[in-house]
């Protein structure tokens, strides 16, 4: 059996903080949302094929998807890896032939009237030989690494409203406008990786990164979205993990720098997130704070940010068991266990917290928890649809009065 070990990363326990190892959490506490992630791995081989798939209303994936929603129920849900396109996508008939209807017995459909979904970068062409392989067509040679435009998407859903007009994108930021971008360096030699040319070309998210306001029965929120690239997949040049932590400093930039000048949305407007505005950060962002192969300072000082709130880490006794089941792969991790969200045991790589919930100091965590049942319990089976576990947090947003009847 694993050792349980000190978590890297700053968490304190503030408060009376429930931190959930139930199979299926209950409701949230009167007057608190639940804000969620989770990465569906809802990608496919071509562009179209997962709206096909999910409009046959039989797709088992998608059914085991919604069971897991279905289970957390959360209000606001940032969903990781799901297809996006322009028109006639998957979301809505993700909603409509999945998550409305029952999934198991004792379960309840779910609705979510709004939605947000954007272009991404992965698989989006950018016309130049990124990797130096002479060509310019390749899934390396997009924006973000992707067979096609939109491949591992990214949408929100929403019981409430969602601001579209408020709601920012920063897709098209480019990477050298980050203050101290980690370059990629050819350790062969000491020379930049990319050709200054190029490297003034390349975008800094693989997906995008978004801010999208929603508008609650007790205030307005702020829900920061993104996806960095897999710190992995490169070459000594560490590229991939430099993109990653940078992906992850922009989300530390936008929260800390409202003024500045270099955070320019897709839309022209100029600055980060007001001072005033609560948020929670959500994604999959692919950096684990003790184990793995990123840059692990990018998401400790995320962690520790002065606005993002401390707690315990949500955790669950299905990520343990995982961890004992895997225990050749998972013997050298130093992180504990209990906090994991990904089991990445069938393609080869040890189990890793990466996926977050991070809500800003102005709200009041109420209870937190991984979606992640033991084998044998309501749910396990579900969660098999992907790699990835949902994360959820309970949040109370704080007024010094409180708010009108709805």
């Amino acid at each position: 059996m694993l050792d349980k070990r000190t978590i890297a990363g700053g968490w304190f326990l503030l408060g009376m903080v429930t931190v959930s190892l139930a199979k299926d959490p209950p409701a949230p506490a009167e007057g608190a949302i639940r804000v969620a992630t989770y990465n569906v791995a809802m990608y496919r081989d071509r562009a179209g094929l997962l709206t096909e798939e999910l409009r046959t209303g039989r797709s088992r994936q998608a059914e085991r998807i919604a069971e897991v929603i279905q289970r957390v129920r959360p209000d606001l849900l940032l969903l990781c890896e799901i297809d996006y396109a322009a028109e006639k996508g998957p979301i809505k008939p993700l909603i409509a032939s999945y998550l409305a209807l029952p999934q198991a017995e004792g379960l309840r459909g779910i609705d979510y009237p709004s939605s947000f979904t954007a272009p991404v970068n992965t698989g989006d062409p950018s016309g130049l030989d990124l990797d130096f392989d002479g060509r310019t067509d390749g899934p390396n040679d997009a924006w973000g690494f992707g067979r096609y435009p939109g491949q591992y998407g990214m949408a929100v859903l929403s019981r409430y409203p969602i601001d579209h007009e408020a709601t920012r994108s920063f897709r098209e930021l480019l990477w050298s406008a980050l203050p101290d971008a980690r370059q990629p360096i050819d350790p062969k030699t000491g020379q930049p990786y990319y050709p200054d040319g190029l490297w003034r070309k390349l975008r800094l998210s693989s997906k995008s990164f978004w801010d999208v306001v929603v508008t609650t029965p007790y205030g307005r929120i702020s829900l920061l979205c993104s996806h960095p690239t897999p710190p992995v997949f490169d070459g000594p040049e560490d590229r991939n993990g430099c993109r990653n932590a940078d992906e992850i400093a922009l989300v530390d930039h936008y929260v800390n720098r409202p003024t500045a000048e270099f955070l320019v949305d897709d839309q022209g407007l100029l600055g980060g997130l007001d001072a005033s505005r609560e948020f929670v950060i959500l994604g999959d962002l692919n950096a684990d704070p003790v184990d793995g192969d990123d840059r692990h300072g990018a998401i400790d000082a995320l962690l520790t940010s002065e606005r993002v709130a401390r707690f315990e880490a949500p955790r669950s006794q299905g990520a343990v068991a995982a961890a004992e089941r895997g225990i050749a792969l998972n013997a050298q991790q130093k992180g504990d266990p209990s906090v994991d969200t990904a089991d990445f045991g069938g393609d080869g790589v040890a189990n890793m917290r990466v996926d977050y919930a991070l809500p800003s100091r102005g709200l009041e965590v109420k209870a937190t928890g991984v979606y992640w049942p033991k084998p044998g319990e309501p749910g396990a089976e579900a969660i098999t649809a992907s790699d990835h576990r949902m994360v959820w947090v309970d949040l109370v947003i704080k007024h010094d009065d409180p708010p009108s009847p709805q």
